[in-house]
């Protein structure tokens, strides 16, 4: 079997089992925030925090909620790290220095999971655990519970409540989450992951000496660094060692993990507005755009440039050889279109194009079909976005759902737009005006460039995967990228959640002849339209000095 075939049959294969979870699961997480039935384990939780479930928030309390719980965590996990050279359980590592620590802080926080450290020689098993691992579960419910509050508000008339957050975060956690998470924890020990707490140990003898390898709870931060889109590896290869990712299959069922609940929240969506066409559509356009950026990276990665190329049989420079040229293309574009930030091969090897490829993905918003929860409200506010222009177009004032997309909805929607891009863009340009933070690139010319574009884009979109060769770990970086993570989780959450408080507000508008049919396969062409169109426009003049350079120059 060719590598083009193998890589084409991974993804058919992972294409069918997405298809075949995406009605039972999306119908499943749709009961689970419009139930009004709490667990026994949930109740002891709202009491524990002092929570009452059952009281509906306006948006600005719905808000409060969210910055309130995140900067408690920002400040856990600060303090853990702080803290670690005497807690028991440190493998004898010492306190992570402070700008390192808040930028891992915020990091976890913001769903993000960018690393400046090394995972294997800087965390223990109390901050690897206890601090990092929650946050991949709790970060995620945030970002779900935020997309279901929007949902909430496209649903909802002539009230301006969201629901709750504290139970939309719970529910998230408890019942979506970890369950999924456990079962995938086990599937990844019994194909090889490991899951223990050992000490640091010799392995053998390597280019004359010992080699050190330590042990941890690795399989299950896996599966829910993949799950919840987060991102953030226990070992530096990430899902590139074997310990993390052992087996082609492992590859193709961490990319699973990756893509299940932003895909299968757009069934959420349908189910809850009340008509499954509406998610269809949005669905297709995530499919749509997920899978033309593979067939582009594929194209771009097999395409036999040089005797050694041919040789390979693809670009497999950075590239474990246990995944491929395909396998490491599925995941490369996937966990970019998402705001996962894993890697399974060094995306500053890929070639100049596929690089750019990488860099185009997090640039659109990561809303294909993006990460948990914002994934969904990403592309819901394109959708406006989709449907102001086509009302402009024919003189009509523009509904969706049944709401009237007036000027407030607009300006809330083109604020939330313009949010990432001005942070990635601001942030790079400085960063390439200043003397000190050119220092840490290790790469001259556009090469060089990407890197710290690369670098705030990740950052800004929360995704968190790196172009490596870039020296990170220097105050600026540490600062700045967490700077870049805050604004770029909690700026644009404002703006949405405003947006669902508005449309809440609303009464329903009935359809008519001359209402633009959303749910039809117009509406999807024109949304994926809108799409590339907008980031292009926004991001070109950048992609131009990078990665396009590059790639033309090869």
């Amino acid at each position: 079997m060719g590598p083009v075939l193998a890589g084409v049959l991974q993804l058919l294969a992972l294409t069918g089992a997405l298809a075949l979870c995406y009605i039972p699961f999306g119908n499943y997480m749709a009961k689970v925030y419009s139930s009004d039935k709490h667990l026994r384990v949930e109740k002891w939780i709202y009491k524990g925090i002092g929570a009452d479930p059952d009281t509906e928030m306006r948006w600005p309390a719905y808000l409060r909620g969210v910055l309130a719980f995140s900067l408690v965590g920002v400040l856990f996990l600060y303090l853990l790290q702080r803290l670690q050279g005497v807690l028991p359980g440190s493998l004898g590592f010492s306190s992570v220095n402070p700008a390192q620590s808040f930028n891992t802080a915020v990091s976890f926080v913001t769903n993000t999971n960018w690393q400046s450290y090394y995972g294997e020689q800087t965390m223990g098993h109390v901050v690897q655990t206890a601090g990092l691992a929650v946050q991949n579960f709790v970060s995620a419910a945030v970002g779900i519970a935020v997309a279901v509050a929007l949902v909430r508000g496209f649903a909802r008339s002539r009230t301006g409540e969201l629901g709750n957050f504290w139970a939309d975060l719970v529910r998230g956690t408890i019942r979506i989450l970890v369950p999924v998470a456990a079962v995938a924890a086990v599937i990844l020990v019994a194909c090889g992951a490991i899951q223990n707490f050992s000490g640091i140990h010799e392995v053998g003898q390597f280019m004359g000496g010992s080699q050190q390898w330590n042990g941890g709870a690795v399989a299950s931060q896996e599966a829910i660094k993949e799950l919840g889109t987060n991102g953030g590896g226990y070992f530096n290869a990430n899902s590139a060692h074997p310990f993390e990712n052992p087996t082609p299959f492992t590859n193709l069922f961490e990319i699973f993990l990756i893509l299940i609940i932003p895909f299968a929240l757009t069934r959420t969506f349908g189910v809850m507005v009340g008509s499954v066409k509406q998610g269809y559509a949005i669905l297709a356009t995530m499919f749509t755009i997920w899978v033309g950026f593979v067939a582009l990276m594929m194209w771009t990665e097999f395409a036999h440039h040089g005797p050694a190329l041919q040789l390979a049989g693809g670009a497999y420079e950075g590239k474990e050889v246990r995944f491929g040229v395909g396998g490491s293309s599925i995941f490369a574009v996937s966990t970019t279109l998402t705001s996962t930030g894993a890697v399974d091969s060094f995306h500053s090897s890929f070639t100049g194009l596929g690089g750019g490829i990488t860099l185009l993905s997090m640039m659109l918003g990561e809303i294909a079909p993006g990460g948990t929860g914002s994934g969904l409200y990403g592309i819901l506010i394109m959708a406006i976005i989709a449907v102001f222009i086509a009302g402009l177009m024919v003189g009509r004032t523009p509904e969706y759902l049944g709401k009237k997309i007036g000027a407030r909805e607009i300006k809330l929607s083109a604020i939330y737009i313009l949010i990432t891009p001005a942070l990635a863009l601001v942030f790079a340009a400085a960063s390439m005006a200043l003397p000190t933070p050119q220092h840490s690139m290790l790469n001259p010319g556009a090469h060089g460039f990407s890197e710290v574009l690369y670098a705030f884009t990740s950052a800004a979109n929360n995704n968190g995967s790196a172009f490596a060769g870039l020296n990170a770990n220097t105050d600026w970086f540490n600062t700045m990228t967490g700077l870049a993570m805050l604004f770029g989780r909690f700026l644009p959450m404002v703006f949405v959640l405003a947006l669902a408080g508005s449309l809440a507000e609303q009464r329903p508008v009935p359809a008519t002849a001359g209402t633009l049919r959303t749910e039809k396969p117009l509406f999807t062409g024109l949304l994926v339209g809108a799409i590339l169109i907008i980031t292009g426009l926004t991001y070109f003049p950048a992609l131009a000095l990078g990665p396009l350079a590059e790639g033309l120059a090869s």
